[in-house]
């Protein structure tokens, strides 16, 4: 038996433990997103509603049957209006990001479309700027943000940047310096912070980052994990735990010096640790 198989049959055994899976309405919940699209079906972005049905039935299969995800503090996902989350990150690919939006489709009684600022490099791989755009996924720059926020949107930002995801496993659920980029969107756009911790993404993949191939390849990192393919584009079926903080709201001047912007960022930084703390202790297995 090869290894996607056993993982597979890992996740099926992982699965009966929770019972019956909820029969989510994928149609029905990708029409009620508010999405301004154009007469051809895309917003200005380059989001298609049928590609992120069909990008949302996968997301789905990922969230409840092979990650089996928990949701913590639905209610704090406001139904409409801008709003930034800011979450750890880890575990050398992605699906973080993919668990906390699918989280925000899935759980609420109105489902938010989650918009994640991807990394600068991310559309340098072939066929991910198209994919990820029609998917409503978009690189992550301050102006993108703005239109998005501007447009009461949801944004999803990991401050942690390639340091999330590039960090040994000796250091898992440990955070790395936070960027102060967010709390400038926060303070000019007026828009609420709510802070996100994930468990479960620092064990999906525990790899070693092999720092000269990814300065050749100019990547923010070159993960290999022990087990084949040796590179993690297969995530171990880990149990995910999301927990949404309550809403926070900060004041101030956006062209504060870093100085003055790193208090403000350090309580959402200290929030976090301590929803990661939160959910460890609660946590009873990796797995399950």
């Amino acid at each position: 038996m090869g290894l996607l198989d056993r993982l597979r049959r890992l996740s099926q055994d992982v699965a009966s433990l929770r019972g019956p899976i909820p029969d989510d309405d994928i149609g029905g919940r990708t029409q009620a997103l508010v999405v301004r699209g154009n007469e051809f079906g895309y917003d200005e972005f380059g989001l298609s509603r049928e590609s992120f049905k069909s990008a949302a039935k996968v997301a789905r299969w990922l969230y409840r049957s092979y990650f089996r995800a928990s949701a913590f503090g639905i209610e704090h996902i406001p139904p409409t209006g801008r709003v930034i989350f800011v979450s750890n990150h880890s575990g050398q690919l992605p699906f973080d990001g993919l668990v906390i939006a699918s989280a925000a489709f899935l759980e609420p009684a109105q489902p938010r479309l989650v918009r994640s600022m991807l990394e600068y490099f991310v559309p340098t791989v072939p066929f991910a700027s198209y994919l990820f755009a029609r998917w409503g996924q978009i690189t992550g720059t301050p102006e993108n943000c703005r239109r998005l926020l501007s447009a009461e949107e949801a944004v999803l930002v990991f401050p942690e940047g390639a340091r999330g995801i590039s960090k040994p496993f000796s250091q898992r659920y440990q955070l790395a310096e936070f960027g102060t980029g967010f709390m400038r969107l926060a303070l000019e756009m007026g828009a609420p912070v709510i802070p996100v911790a994930v468990i479960g993404a620092e064990e999906q993949a525990p790899a070693v980052n092999i720092k000269p191939l990814a300065r050749l390849l100019r990547t923010p990192s070159f993960p290999i994990v022990p087990y084949p393919p040796f590179f993690p584009l297969v995530p171990l079926p880990v149990k995910y735990r999301v927990y949404f903080g309550e809403p926070m709201s900060f004041t101030g001047d956006a062209d504060d010096d870093d100085d003055v912007l790193d208090d403000k960022v350090k309580v959402v930084r200290n929030r976090i640790q301590s929803m990661i703390h939160l959910g460890l202790r609660e946590r009873e297995h990796v797995f399950w």
